[in-house]
């Protein structure tokens, strides 16, 4: 699934529900199109970054299997409230325990 958040975190919206099966690749240029932030737990939009250089305006990639999901989207809400300076323009991974923000080089 992905969910990206507009970056005036006024109006999100779902892209696995517009468009199921959706392409990685598409996926990342409509969020660039929109400015928004991708929310993801599909670690292949770190290989399209980062290997492949694609540019993005930033990606958060949720990895927090096992909990449930109030825990999970209290652990998404908090990173996003507490570091939104910081994420658009970044590679970003959530953890239970931990967020690592790296900047994308473009």
């Amino acid at each position: 699934m992905f969910i990206y958040l507009n970056t005036t975190l006024s109006s999100n919206y779902c892209i696995a529900e517009i468009e199921p099966g959706i392409s990685d690749d598409i996926v990342l240029d409509l969020g660039n199109q929109e400015g928004a932030l991708l929310l993801t737990s599909d670690k292949d939009f770190g290989e399209l970054v980062f290997r492949l250089r694609r540019i993005a305006s930033g990606v958060v990639l949720i990895r927090l299997s096992g909990l449930s999901t109030i825990s999970k989207a209290e652990i998404v809400t908090r990173a996003v409230n507490e570091h939104a300076d910081e994420l658009l323009g970044a590679f970003t991974v959530i953890t239970p325990t931990n967020i690592r923000i790296r900047k994308i080089e473009n």
